[in-house]
């Protein structure tokens, strides 16, 4: 049994955050505050986030989560002992503080009235007023008049009814009526937070923690501006609508962003801030399958801004060039046009990861060569930037575990020649390498060995216009010719990574078992290695849709714990603690919602 709630990192103060997805992915879901809210819409459409008719326009961020038992049910069979008794423990933990604690039991007082999704939005703080200073200078104010919204769809309007004409007695307050545009409205007083509920047309149940925002919800419904009037949100959203979805979400990405980096807390470094403000919304579908969790996403640019996408699909190959052992591809339809993209998107940004003056600099300084004219001018086509393990030969050293391996189409290849003949004679002439010219498999390859004669790495051609560049562990062999059995044959890759969209414009996959089995990762997230055990892959396929909008597919291959027990009884539970649940890893302290301690059971 599963009724979605907020989070705790916002109970003691409304801390703003931000969901990530996706990096994500993840998304990207971690909640809020202790409280429900509901509003309506006139007829709400079944490819839209339910309830977006009635969430004002400047929401932050706003998530669906299903109340079907049977799907929670099946999202507790993933991952391992582990990974289940930390899902349980938030589950349990949730259930205690925002139902058992108040009265309230979710199969008794819940079930019988509550629709298949319930919406969570997360509001901006004051966004109508004009800022008298800028968000990084006035962090408290906008920390305190965030404020959070619950939109419950109803199937048995008279249950509702009854629930809502008789409230469980609040803790240190009462329960007392008003009415805003002649809609009734239950409000608590004497308490530090003031929650306000009310029904409209019978269909939604409202619940907000602040008195203010009940009336913006009520005006949305009426026909003020709402989430549903954003732009580009009606256009993009059905593109990942899906049939009985876990859970959907919308993140208004530069506000949402602003606000995270203004967070004297904030997990996610500035780099990722900045890249996220790149577009103006990111939305997604969860749905479950039998072998793990998929992500469908949009995201879309401001339609005010002058910038462009350019619409082309063109990657999908590289895995045929890649041998069955590869533990990591990453590949993308036009290195030029993305490095295009990143110029224009850093230059002037103080939070960029690098200043492309900066890496134009280093390559000048290292190589001597110019980054955008010898290498990126000619480099229009596919690239992949991949991981392949060492399988060292007997009686000889295993110098490197692993080789990263660069593969590129070019579109010049006499540009190109001419580029990795200036980069052989640096590596010759000012860092002392030995430059020996060989052949594998009847081609010809360039060797560069160290000051100790290791083999360090290895660049050539696998047909007339792919290049590679080998370095670290010596896999040329396995690379050249092109593998009868590769990646793209493995059935770890077919099932992880995504069919759709299709043509690409780039992939991504990750053998995270044999990854973590046989190379130690640093910890980037708490929790990280029971996480990571949980884990078999993780694949991405992603398509430039049109001038303005891009798609995403992302699956998550998980381990199967089996049938978990029982959640424990409320009775049997222990008192809840004053320790709050930890937001998820990645993600802003801040009202956020995740999918593994949002929902109570």
């Amino acid at each position: 049994m599963a009724l979605p709630l907020v989070s705790n990192s916002m109970r003691k103060k409304k801390k703003p955050s931000l969901v990530l997805t996706l990096s994500s992915a993840g998304l990207l879901i971690s909640g809020g505050i202790a409280t429900y809210w509901l509003l309506t819409q006139g007829k709400p459409s079944k490819e839209l986030l339910p309830g977006a008719n009635m969430i004002p326009q400047d929401a932050l961020f706003a998530v669906s989560l299903t109340t079907n038992p049977g799907q929670w049910q099946k999202l507790r069979e993933f991952g391992t002992k582990e990974t289940q008794s930390l899902l349980d423990k938030n589950l349990v933990q949730l259930r205690d503080r925002f139902l058992t604690n108040n009265g309230y039991d979710f199969q008794k007082d819940i079930s019988p009235w509550v629709g298949e999704q319930v919406t969570i939005a997360i509001l901006a703080p004051n966004v109508s007023k004009p800022a008298s200073k800028p968000v990084a200078t006035g962090r408290e104010a906008t920390i305190n008049e965030q404020s959070m919204v619950m939109i419950l769809p109803v199937k048995n309007p008279e249950r509702a009814k009854s629930i809502l004409a008789q409230p469980k007695a609040a803790k240190g307050g009462k329960w007392i009526d008003r009415t805003y545009e002649n809609i009734p409205i239950k409000e608590t007083e004497g308490q530090v937070e003031k929650f306000s509920a009310a029904l409209l047309d019978g269909r939604f149940l409202v619940i907000t923690d602040n008195p203010k925002t009940t009336e913006r919800a009520i005006d949305a419904y009426k026909g003020k501006a709402s989430l549903a009037t954003t732009a580009g949100f009606a256009e993009n959203f059905p593109k990942i609508a899906n049939y009985q979805p876990f859970a959907q979400f919308y993140v208004n990405v530069p506000y949402s962003a602003k606000i995270a980096t203004a967070s004297p807390n904030r997990r996610l470094p500035a780099q990722v801030l900045t890249q996220l403000q790149n577009n103006q919304g990111l939305a997604g579908t969860m749905t479950l399958e039998s072998q793990g969790i998929r992500l469908k996403g949009v995201s879309w640019l401001n339609p005010n801004t002058q910038r462009v996408l350019a619409v082309e699909n063109k990657a999908g190959k590289m895995q045929n060039r890649l041998p069955t052992e590869t533990l990591l591809m990453l590949s993308g339809g036009n290195l030029q046009q993305l490095w295009a993209d990143y110029v224009l998107t850093s230059q002037g940004n103080p939070h960029s990861p690098m200043m492309p003056e900066q890496l134009r600099n280093g390559v000048k300084s290292l190589t001597n060569l110019d980054l955008d004219r010898d290498l990126l001018s000619w480099m229009r086509g596919e690239f992949s930037v991949s991981v392949i393990p060492n399988s060292p030969k007997e009686g000889l050293p295993e110098n490197f575990r692993a080789a990263l391996v660069f593969m590129v189409e070019t579109s010049n290849r006499t540009r190109a020649e001419a580029a990795l003949k200036q980069l052989d004679e640096v590596m010759k002439n000012q860092y002392q390498f030995q430059v020996k010219y060989t052949t594998v498999g009847n081609k010809p390859v360039v060797n560069w060995l160290g000051p100790f004669g290791t083999l360090t790495a290895t660049h050539g051609w696998l047909d007339e216009d792919v290049a590679f560049l080998a370095v670290g562990a010596p896999v040329t062999d396995r690379i050249v010719p092109r593998p009868n059995q590769n990646l793209a044959g493995v059935s770890v890759f077919q099932t992880t990574v995504p069919r759709e969209p299709n043509p690409t414009n780039g992939q991504f996959f990750l053998n995270v078992e044999r990854t973590v089995k046989n190379f130690p990762l640093p910890t980037f997230v708490p929790n990280q290695q029971t996480l990571l055990q949980a884990t078999r892959s993780i694949g991405v396929s992603a398509a430039v849709s049109d001038s303005r909008s891009t798609r995403y597919d992302i699956f998550l291959g998980l381990k199967k714990a089996g049938k978990p027990a029982p959640l424990p009884s409320p009775a049997s539970s222990p008192a809840f603690s004053a320790t709050p649940v930890s937001p998820a890893p990645g993600v802003s302290p801040t009202p956020t919602t995740t999918a593994t301690s949002s929902p109570l059971p």
